[in-house]
């Protein structure tokens, strides 16, 4: 077209809409001329892979917002957003409006992962908070990015941010019960300590153990007993689902928070009765 001297407004009127018709269906129209003639147009389509609207609506699901950011027209880069189900799309991208993008979302505040694998992905991905580069890309892509996707599947950041959101669940779930489960330790082991110098302490024994001993070795027997039983949950992780990050918070704080301070309670006065009825203390 540029040896021809035409633009796009100056196609001939059943050849502008065939290009409009190709853009339209998802395409991307390739001009073919010779002896500066020309002869018509070759639809090029990029093949959407299978399953990837049920990807992106998962990743909708966490709270993740997808942007396609492609080089193609406005026309083509609509039809194929509207086909993978992204929610917003930046058509005829080049680098620098990649990064421009990218650090406008960051400077509202956000996290940004970028997916790429051509050589003008690069500064973006090495900008972005998760770059993940394809292994069929370029070396300039795989080198600019955190990580590299074996299986050059886009959608596989699902996965990446699903790991990472378990294991901090699981950190948060086990620092939550900790922290939650010493409170209520403290009530046991606080009065046994100090109520032969203070004895208004006695009013902390709301578990009514049977005496300073037993209370000092109840607390003891659980906390063993409680690290062996957070092991497997450690190990296996705390399952998620498909939620924001202000959701899986209240979720930990409910269970492992409220279930922090109540296990303890229910399980140093269960052993103070057992030790009792041995006879050892």
């Amino acid at each position: 077209m540029a040896h021809l001297g035409l633009g796009r407004d100056q196609l001939p009127e059943v050849l502008a809409r065939e290009v409009k018709a190709i853009a339209q269906s998802g395409g991307t129209p390739l001009l073919v001329c010779a002896d500066e003639r020309l002869l018509g147009a070759i639809h090029l389509k990029d093949v959407v892979k299978p399953g990837i609207r049920e990807r992106f609506a998962a990743l909708r699901q966490l709270g993740i917002r997808t942007v396609m950011v492609t080089g193609d027209n406005p026309l083509t880069a609509a039809a194929i957003a509207a086909e993978a189900g992204v929610d917003d799309v930046i058509a005829e991208a080049t680098p620098e409006k990649k990064l421009q993008r990218i650090r406008q979302e960051q400077a509202e505040g956000r996290l940004v992962a970028m997916c790429g694998d051509g050589a003008n992905d690069a500064p973006a991905l090495a900008q972005a908070d998760v770059g993940l580069a394809m292994n069929d890309g370029t070396q300039a892509a795989r080198e600019a990015a955190n990580l590299v996707d074996l299986d050059s599947d886009p959608t596989k950041l699902l996965d990446v941010v699903q790991v990472g959101k378990q294991l901090l669940v699981t950190r948060g779930a086990l620092t939550t019960f900790s922290i939650a489960n010493d409170v209520a330790k403290y009530f046991a082991i606080l009065p046994a300590l100090f109520i032969g110098i203070y004895p208004p302490l006695d009013a902390l024994n709301v578990m009514q153990l049977h005496s300073s001993a037993s209370a000092i070795l109840s607390a003891i027997i659980f906390n063993a007993l409680i690290i062996v039983g957070l092991i497997p949950l450690a190990l296996r992780g705390v399952s998620i689902k498909a939620a924001d990050a202000a959701s899986l918070l209240r979720r930990n704080l409910l269970i492992y928070g409220v279930g922090g301070l109540l296990v303890p309670f229910a399980g140093i006065k269960l052993i103070d009765l057992l030790l009792i009825h041995v006879g050892l203390v």
